[in-house]
C-alpha cells in the first residue's frame, strides 16, 4: 500500500496500451491516506497522455506545473495556479473526511489506509469517439464508480452503498458530472494537447536490438527510445505474424520520456532466415523490420558489456512489473474505466461528488 501511494506521488500511469494511432488521455489521481509514514496525506497527479502535467500535495500545499509548456495556462488567467492550489486544499479536506468515514464503514481503527479517485477521458482525434470515467477506492479494492452511458453509480461493495444512494438521487450533479467527463475534459485535453504540441505530439523512432542470454534462452527483440507509447512488436516467419512460441512485454518508460518494449522468441530450430521482428508505432507509416541473422544477436557469453545492457533491462522490467502490480487498482481489471478534474475553478464542475460518504 505505501508503494501505491509513492507511485501516484509520483505521477506514475501505467496501464494496459494499445495500438490506437490517435487515442489521446486526460486523467487525474487523488489519494488520501492515513497511518502511512514519510507520505503527504493527499496528493493530486495530472496527466496528459500518460504525461505529468500538473502536482500537488499536503506538504507542499502548492499546485504546480511538470511541464515547462503549461506555462500557457496563465495566459489571460495569471491567478491560474493560486486557483488550482485553493480547489486542491479544499480537495484535500474532503478527502480527509472522505477516508476518515470509510475507516468506520470499514470497522477500522488502526493501521495504514488508502482512499483513492480516479477520473478523465480518453478521445480519438480520428473518430471523435469520447470515453469518460470516475471511479473511487478504498486501500486498492473498487469502492464506487459512475457509468456514465446510464448516469448511475455502481457500488461493489456494501459499505459504499449509502454514498451510492445519495450519489443517485443528486440528478444535478450527476448531470454535471457527465458533462464534465464527456465535454470539458475533451476541451481541456484538447488544449493541452495544443500547448505541449512539440512534445506530446512528437514521434521518436527506436533503435532495436537482438538480445540472447544463452543459445538455449529465448531471442529477445528490444526496441527502445520511441515515442509515443502506442506500439505493438510480433515475430513473424515468412511473413506470417506468431502467436505460439512468442512472449509479448508490456511497454515500459523510460527515464527520459521515451518508452521501450520487448518480444521473445522461442529459439527455432532452423530456418532462421524465414524470421523477423517486426516494430509498429503510431502514426507511422513504414515499420522496422529486424531480420533474424545470429551474427547481429548480443549475448551475454564473452561480452561483459552486453550483460550489463541485458541486466539493465530485467531490472527495469521487476520495478515496471512491482509497478503495474500495485497500482491494479488504477487499471481496474482490463482498463475498463478512467476520470480528470477540469483545470477550471468553475464552482459547478469542481462541486465535490461524494462530500461526505
Amino acid at each position: 500500500m505505501k508503494i501505491l501511494v509513492f507511485l501516484a506521488l509520483l505521477g506514475i500511469g501505467l496501464g494496459l496500451h494499445f495500438a490506437a494511432a490517435v487515442t489521446h488521455s486526460l486523467k487525474y489521481f487523488y489519494t488520501a491516506s492515513s497511518g502511512v509514514q514519510n507520505l503527504p496525506e493527499f496528493v493530486a497527479v495530472g496527466l496528459v497522455d500518460e504525461v505529468q502535467i500538473i502536482h500537488f500535495d499536503s506538504n507542499t500545499r502548492r499546485a504546480e506545473p511538470k511541464q515547462d509548456w503549461m506555462s500557457r495556462v496563465t495566459a489571460g488567467k495569471p491567478d491560474y495556479w493560486e486557483r488550482e492550489t485553493q480547489v486542491l486544499l479544499n480537495k484535500q479536506q474532503v478527502f480527509k473526511g472522505n477516508i476518515d468515514i470509510a475507516k468506520l464503514r470499514f470497522n477500522q481503527i488502526r493501521g495504514a489506509h488508502v482512499f483513492q479517485n480516479i477520473y478523465g477521458c480518453e478521445w480519438d482525434d480520428e473518430t471523435g469517439e469520447v470515453r469518460g470515467y470516475d471511479q473511487f477506492g478504498y486501500d486498492g479494492e473498487d469502492f464506487m464508480a459512475f457509468d456514465v452511458k446510464t448516469e448511475t453509480w455502481i457500488a461493489p461493495t456494501p459499505q459504499a452503498f449509502i454514498t451510492k444512494q445519495k450519489a443517485d438521487h443528486d440528478q444535478t450533479l450527476k448531470a454535471q458530472d457527465k458533462n464534465y467527463l464527456t465535454r470539458i475534459c475533451v476541451d481541456w485535453l484538447k488544449k493541452y494537447l495544443d500547448y505541449g504540441r512539440s512534445s506530446l505530439l512528437r514521434t521518436e523512432l527506436p533503435s532495436v536490438s537482438l538480445l540472447q542470454k544463452t543459445p538455449s534462452s529465448p531471442v529477445s527483440c528490444h526496441a527502445t527510445g520511441f515515442y509515443p507509447d502506442r506500439a505493438t512488436m510480433f515475430w513473424r516467419k515468412d511473413g506470417e505474424e506468431l502467436h505460439e512460441d512468442v512472449d509479448h512485454g508490456e511497454i515500459l518508460p523510460n527515464n527520459d520520456g521515451s518508452f521501450q518494449r520487448s518480444v521473445d522468441l522461442k529459439p527455432p530450430t532452423g530456418d532462421w532466415e524465414k524470421y523477423e521482428c517486426v516494430f509498429q508505432l503510431a502514426g507511422v507509416k513504414n515499420d522496422i523490420v529486424t531480420k533474424l541473422e545470429k551474427s547481429k544477436i548480443r549475448t551475454n557469453q564473452g561480452n561483459p558489456s552486453d550483460m550489463t545492457v541485458i541486466i539493465v533491462i530485467v531490472a527495469v522490467v521487476v520495478l515496471a512489473l512491482v509497478a503495474i502490480a500495485v497500482i491494479g487498482y488504477f487499471i481496474y481489471k482490463k482498463n475498463k474505466a478512467k476520470r480528470p478534474p477540469s483545470p477550471e475553478s468553475n464552482p459547478e464542475v469542481q462541486k465535490e461528488l461524494i462530500q461526505k460518504l
